[in-house]
């Protein structure tokens, strides 16, 4: 697949084509709520950025670097992706998402033909949660 390499691109677009916000409208809204910073500055969604440039995304209360490697004009896998971006988040944000992330990939599982939980089920699988990863 060839990759269209532009000069500049908006902000909001350029984070959502490399996978950072899973929609654009997110990207968008996360301009404009002051979440996406340049040398420190608020930027609009329209902001042109272009490559070499440090953007700084707060998103689910973690604080990630990102350097824009290359820009591209539309959305593409995540293997495509990577290479258009440097992630220079430091190693304790990191571990502190990953600590946060773990177990959220997979759901529970319920034994075949046990059916749905109940409310006194799902408060007690709720309050075992809670033990477990507020500790």
């Amino acid at each position: 697949m060839q990759l269209n390499v532009v000069k500049k691109i908006r902000v909001d677009k350029w984070l959502w084509n490399v996978r950072i916000f899973k929609s654009r409208t997110k990207a968008t809204d996360s301009c404009k709520s002051g979440k996406i910073k340049i040398n420190d500055l608020n930027i609009k969604p329209s902001y042109l950025i272009e490559a070499g440039e440090i953007i700084q995304v707060r998103k689910d209360g973690f604080d990630l670097i990102f350097k824009a490697v290359e820009l591209i004009d539309r959305r593409v896998n995540a293997t495509l992706a990577a290479p258009c971006y440097e992630n220079l988040t430091s190693e304790d944000e990191l571990n502190k998402y990953k600590d946060w992330y773990i177990g959220k990939a997979a759901p529970e599982r319920r034994e075949r033909g046990a059916g749905r939980p109940t409310k006194r089920d799902r408060r007690t699988l709720d309050e075992f949660k809670d033990d477990i990863y507020n500790t």
